[in-house]
């Protein structure tokens, strides 16, 4: 399966400083969007973190240097694992820096990553940045927010529609960093001709709805261009966070 992919990231019309970090990596087929929260610049350091973890565990492990943190899941493949495996290092990590420096007190940021092994994509995330696939006109969120509002929601104590609304709805329930450990969410699909996967952070989803996300998308064939247009929605409508996506785009050999 081939792609193209690009990435960007935006501050935002409200924010000072751009505390999210993304990889788009066609070597290693990478893709990871971190969202960092904390005082001062600990957010911006902490999804740093994160990317540069992730992304050189994936490299070394990938050439059987390394070998896995937090043991191997049967349920997954080995890259399922490999891609987990990098987000549990990259935790420690910023929490080992967290508790040695006291102007990182409490960092930590989300993370959704997806890695490509042929046809088949892993995904894995933390937090409420989150994966989309779209398929044949229809989009498909592929990962859980770890929020208090998509928890109420779960337990049909909230509508989507009031979860939307919320107060509360940018609370994490799960984070890199915040703990010693951290339980990451897997997932793998097989991926078709066509295919167009959307990593973004919640400065995108907040502003901007599926339906203009899908729209947007399935309006270019140049993924760079298409990371540009949801970002310029996004600050239209606000841009009252800060806004990454990353985009890639399948197509069979030959297409």
């Amino acid at each position: 399966m081939k792609f193209l992919s690009a990435g960007k990231s935006d501050k935002g019309v409200s924010r000072q400083n751009n505390e999210d970090n993304f990889c788009v990596d066609e070597d290693l087929r990478l893709f990871i969007v971190a969202d960092g929260m904390g005082g001062a610049a600990a957010g911006e350091v902490a999804s740093r973190m994160a990317v540069e973890t992730i992304r050189n565990h994936v490299k070394r492990s990938s050439a059987g240097n390394e070998p896995f943190v937090g043991g191997y899941d049967k349920r997954f493949s080995g890259a399922s694992n490999r891609i987990a495996s990098g987000i549990r290092l990259a935790n420690q990590a910023i929490y080992e820096a967290s508790q040695s420096n006291v102007k990182w007190r409490g960092m930590g940021t989300t993370v959704a990553a997806a890695l490509l092994d042929g046809s088949k994509m892993s995904i894995a995330h933390a937090g409420d940045s989150r994966i989309y696939l779209i398929r044949t006109s229809s989009i498909i969120q592929l990962t859980d927010d770890h929020s208090i509002v998509s928890e109420q929601v779960k337990s049909g104590l909230l509508t989507k529609e009031e979860a939307e609304g919320s107060e509360v709805r940018n609370i994490i329930t799960r984070a890199l960093g915040t703990m010693p450990s951290v339980e990451v969410d897997l997932d793998e699909i097989d991926l078709m001709d066509a295919d167009r996967v959307v990593l973004c952070s919640d400065g995108l989803t907040t502003m901007v709805p599926d339906s203009v996300i899908l729209a947007t998308v399935a309006a270019s064939d140049e993924p760079g261009r298409a990371c540009s247009a949801l970002i310029d929605i996004a600050n239209k409508n606000g841009g009252k966070d800060n806004i990454t996506v990353a985009l890639v785009y399948l197509f069979e050999d030959g297409s």
